[in-house]
């Protein structure tokens, strides 16, 4: 028993080695043309938006936010009905026409705020198909053991999108301001599209009778609720979404503020967690993830906690940029292991449905402490709604390392 255990362990990490398919890389590649697109249009719409006033910026990205987490579910019992590629063809397609129509109108009429709403509302709806269908590929395209080197690449490829959207976003907004955007992201739609048309995945489409869309959307909580593994994963994404994703996007800008720093000082800060996500995400592409998933999500949760807690503290911007680049790693390792945990856990049936309640958790999630976390910044500063991330991450690891479901997986 012990020479066969071994012997299935020595042939799964030769496995986990082994090259990605060639069709995966080719879609990886359409995807990250698209993802840069988009932030760049991200920047461009939310610079287009600040001009209105921040009530204005803030209606725009709610014009987001909403439909995308209202038809998240429906969006993944769709592609699991119809198939992952055709939703994704049919979404760039729509996205396609979108920002071209958006590059002309904004260009004859300049923007308008109900033209960056209107624009705004179908990114979200688009999104909300969309993703959980992108969310799915991987595991259609990529042998279970290679499932963590192929999320990981990814994984870099759009902290890299992040790196770089904001600042091709300013150039291309100060060069052809938002019709300009819009019309280099129309483009990256039309790379994608060519590379969909020639990526095909195995089983991916209809398989026999269904009940109506809204059944098959239930069913999927259902699944995920019912099975020991994925309830697990998907409570600790919630509570890594909330405990985490703030603390860059909300917290850091606050506690630069409340230092005197300079704005490029708070983009030094949210750049070092970018950089710590790559370069974990980088590593685990090349050598692989842990043997236990579960356990190198849970260590990364603790990792994230210390950098939380130096950059809570940290007096000076080189402290503040060590911590953020702390929490970076820790991020990188939970995203890295999580990630394909959730992937091989899911039924091949309930892909994209899984992946569309991962959406929504996360969402709901950030929703939620985005506005708590707010309030306590303004009763009593920024370090103490850190310093409670901090306590709720490491919470989050250590429960997750005691949870036998977790720690085994």
């Amino acid at each position: 028993m012990t020479t066969a255990a071994a012997t299935a362990a020595a042939t799964a990490a030769v496995g986990s080695r082994a090259a990605l398919p060639r069709t995966y890389l080719l879609w990886l590649a359409g995807v990250q043309a698209g993802l840069l697109g988009d932030a760049a249009l991200y920047f461009a719409l939310g610079w287009a938006a600040s001009a209105h006033g921040g009530g204005a910026a803030g209606l725009v990205l709610t014009a987001v936010t909403v439909p995308r987490t209202a038809l998240v579910l429906l969006g993944g019992a769709v592609a699991d009905r119809f198939g992952a590629r055709r939703v994704m063809l049919v979404g760039d397609t729509v996205m396609l026409a979108a920002t071209a129509a958006l590059a002309l109108v904004a260009a004859d009429r300049g923007t308008p705020l109900w033209l960056l709403v209107a624009a705004a509302a179908v990114i979200g709806t688009v999104d909300a198909f969309h993703l959980p269908a992108s969310g799915s590929m991987p595991r259609r395209l990529v042998p279970a053991d290679r499932l963590p080197r192929a999320l990981a690449l990814r994984q870099a490829g759009g902290q890299g999108a992040v790196l770089l959207g904001a600042p091709l976003g300013g150039l291309l907004v100060a060069a052809g301001g938002l019709p300009g955007a819009a019309l280099v992201d129309a483009v990256s739609f039309g790379v994608v599209l060519l590379v969909l048309l020639r990526v095909r995945p195995g089983a991916d489409g209809p398989s026999g009778p269904r009940a109506g869309l809204l059944s098959e959307a239930a069913s999927g909580v259902r699944l995920a609720l019912a099975d020991p593994l994925l309830r697990a994963a998907l409570l600790l994404t919630g509570a890594a979404a909330g405990a985490l994703l703030p603390v860059v996007s909300l917290l850091g800008p606050l506690l630069a503020r409340a230092h005197g720093w300079s704005a490029g000082t708070a983009g030094l800060v949210s750049g070092g967690q970018a950089a710590g996500v790559l370069a974990v995400a980088v590593l685990v592409a090349r050598r692989g993830a842990l043997p236990r998933a579960g356990v190198g999500a849970a260590a990364g949760l603790c990792t994230a906690s210390a950098g939380i807690a130096l950059l809570a503290l940290a007096a000076g911007p080189v402290a503040a940029v060590a911590g953020s680049t702390v929490a970076g790693l820790g991020s990188g390792l939970f995203a890295c292991h999580l990630g394909p945990l959730v992937l091989t856990g899911a039924p091949p049936t309930h892909l994209s449905r899984v992946q569309a309640l991962l959406t929504l958790v996360q969402s709901l999630a950030l929703v939620l402490s985005n506005a708590l976390l707010g309030l306590l910044a303004d009763a009593a500063g920024a370090a103490p709604p850190t310093l409670l991330c901090a306590l709720a991450t490491a919470a989050a690891g250590l429960i997750a390392l005691a949870t036998p479901t977790l720690r085994r997986a």
